[in-house]
């Protein structure tokens, strides 16, 4: 019996996406209050990173390794009343696309044909990119993916 994959969104900011690279998109946590949705994640399922500010997808990899706990400071929340926060709900994964800024994919032009926020008005799409992280849909999932491989830059020709 085979299953198929989710993909994740995981929302951060411009500072928590370059933690991630500093590591070598090898390791991503999410917040304390998504204990459930950690659970969930399996290896095999796809992330794709949403960046705050920039309101873009900026790449995509896949979960390599069940969830851990680990309390290691590697991202930080901008909200002072969350200052403690260490993202303790951790997986591996392996970066299976990244974009650099200038070829990040504006979630805007995405947004019309994503099931995930047909739930918000379109006047406050953004709304369907709050939180920390969000189960997508195969078509939403593929959508982005798609989206993201595509603006990937074509290797030079040798």
């Amino acid at each position: 019996m085979t299953t198929e994959s989710t993909t994740w969104i995981i929302v951060g900011s411009p500072d928590n996406f370059a933690a991630t690279r500093a590591h070598g998109f090898t390791v991503q946590g999410i917040k304390t209050r998504h204990r459930r949705k950690a659970e969930a994640m399996r290896p095999g399922d796809r992330i794709v990173w949403y960046i705050t500010g920039a309101k873009a997808f900026a790449g995509h990899a896949e979960i390599t390794s069940e969830f851990y706990e680990d309390h290691t400071p590697i991202w930080k929340s901008k909200d002072p009343k969350r200052d403690a926060e260490d993202y303790p709900w951790r997986f591996g994964i392996a970066a299976t696309c990244v974009l650099e800024q200038p070829a990040w994919v504006s979630a805007e032009a995405l947004v019309p044909h994503m099931h995930h926020a047909a739930k918000w008005p379109a006047a406050n799409w953004t709304l369907a990119f709050q939180g920390n992280v969000h189960k997508l849909d195969a078509h939403d999932g593929d959508l982005l993916v798609d989206a993201i491989n595509a603006a990937a830059p074509v290797a030079d020709a040798v």
